[in-house]
């Protein structure tokens, strides 16, 4: 007891003696930080990230090491760019700049994924009724089933021209009357190829035949002006800019006729290599848009057009078929919608101008004709093998807005009234079919200027069901 005490008072004598340092029990702050550093073991909360980070690259490298020996050269040579630097704590630290791709790398992912899976251009609700049945159906007995001609023109006093074989009909949308305009049937051979209406006046229509003439008919007088001669097989398209009547034919020629003077052939284009079965006016007169059997669509210049050498502003050979189906938008100056026959099933827009191609959608089905809505950025086409129906799309997004069924054979030509409210497609199964596809409201609810005379009822000629 007394030694304790003894101690106890030594302790305390120490104590109060301010020459000797005085030391805590507890380790100050920067004491267990350098322990910690120092030591190869961390703490279970406060882990030690250097080590840590040199470990998880080694055993990245080393576990990956097996799979890139089976790999190509080019993983390979990537595989030694991202080894893991032992002097650096980052997992991936390239040396220098990564390597180039070898010439004919193609990734895999990129194909995979940019091709399409899904059904495209589903049917875009909209606020407009459209009906689904035409208005009228016209009877076309003896209408030939050829793609590569043109058959159908409506005028602009509201007069529609039909060939039926050997003849010309023409049908009076305000009154229902039909008569016949002329006939070949002379020639057991001839056939009518295209028919045309003059732009302005509606009075005069051009006729292409099989017989390698074009004949230019005053409607008003029932008699033939003139014949433009020329062409050394069947004149299958037409098209008129002012004064200018020009004809495409099975020859692959295609020749300008200024119909006013006697030496009529002013330009003679030579380019396509296989019938010319589609030709097109752009609607300032600029350019010339023709379509061929070789599967190729030209842009002509007007201004360079009227001459015996003159070569095409643009060759565009992205279609894969017979391009046919030609329309010029009446919204957007330059803008060019094309169409190509079974093979290819596309229709795809143009600038003109530039020779760009600016879109291409596949309808599924061979493009036959195109028309513009005057009213509304919307392009309704027509079909042929395999669904043989029209379709009105949303350009220029190109959604499908409506399909209009009723054909049982494919749609091959289409024509528009005067006033954009109506659209009739004639197709292979004899029959013509007005459709209330492009009249804004105000227009749909008034009466229809289609007649409901029954017109003619023999054989060969035009009848009203």
């Amino acid at each position: 007891m007394v030694n304790t005490n003894v101690n106890d008072l030594a302790e305390f004598e120490n104590m109060l003696d301010l020459s000797t340092n005085i030391s805590s029990s507890v380790i100050p702050r920067w004491q267990r930080k350098q322990l910690q550093q120092q030591s190869s073991t961390s703490d279970r909360f406060i882990p030690n990230r250097a080590g840590m980070e040199q470990s998880l690259e080694q055993n990245l490298f080393n576990e990956s090491e097996s799979q890139f020996e089976s790999e190509s050269d080019y993983s390979k040579l990537l595989h030694q760019e991202l080894k893991p630097d032992e002097s650096n704590s980052r997992i991936l630290a390239f040396k220098k700049k990564a390597p180039e791709v070898k010439d004919g790398y193609q990734n895999s992912l990129k194909v995979l994924y940019s091709q399409q899976t899904g059904k495209k251009n589903e049917t875009l609700k909209t606020l407009r009724h459209i009906p689904s049945a035409p208005v009228r159906v016209l009877d076309a007995p003896d209408l030939l089933d050829d793609y590569y001609l043109n058959l159908l023109s409506w005028s602009s006093n509201n007069t529609l021209a039909v060939a039926l074989s050997q003849c010309v009909y023409l049908w009076d949308a305000a009154s229902g009357s039909i008569k016949e305009l002329m006939n070949v049937d002379s020639d057991p051979n001839d056939y009518i190829s295209s028919v045309s209406w003059i732009q302005q006046g509606g009075s005069h229509i051009a006729i292409g035949t099989a017989s390698n003439s074009v004949q230019l008919w005053d409607v008003a007088a029932e008699r033939q002006v003139r014949s433009l001669n020329g062409h050394s097989a069947r004149v299958g398209s037409l098209a008129w800019n002012s004064h200018i009547l020009t004809s495409g034919s099975k020859d692959t020629t295609i020749l300008n006729h200024d119909v006013r003077i006697q030496n009529h052939i002013v330009g003679t284009l030579s380019h396509h290599t296989q019938e010319v079965c589609g030709l097109s006016w752009s609607p300032d007169g600029q350019y010339l848009a023709s379509g061929a059997n070789d599967n190729s669509l030209c842009i002509w210049d007007a201004a360079t057009s009227q001459s015996h050498n003159a070569q095409p502003k643009h060759v565009l050979t992205e279609h894969q078929a017979a391009v046919k189906a030609l329309a010029w938008s009446p919204h957007e100056r330059n803008l060019l919608a094309t169409g190509g026959g079974t093979a290819d099933r596309c229709i795809k827009f143009w600038n003109a101008s530039s020779g760009a191609m600016l879109n291409s959608i596949d309808t599924g089905s061979q493009v036959c004709a195109l028309q513009w809505s005057p009213y509304e950025k919307e392009l309704l086409s027509s079909h042929g093998y395999a669904e043989n129906l029209l379709c009105l799309w949303k350009y220029p997004t190109m959604a499908r807005v409506k399909e209009l069924r009723g054909h049982t054979a494919r749609a091959l030509h289409m024509a528009q009234s005067p006033d954009g409210s109506l659209v009739v497609s004639c197709a292979s199964d004899e029959t013509l079919r007005f459709w209330n596809v492009f009249a804004p409201e105000t227009k749909r609810k008034s009466e229809t200027t289609v007649g409901s005379n029954p017109g003619l009822t023999k054989s060969g000629s035009l009848k009203i069901r």
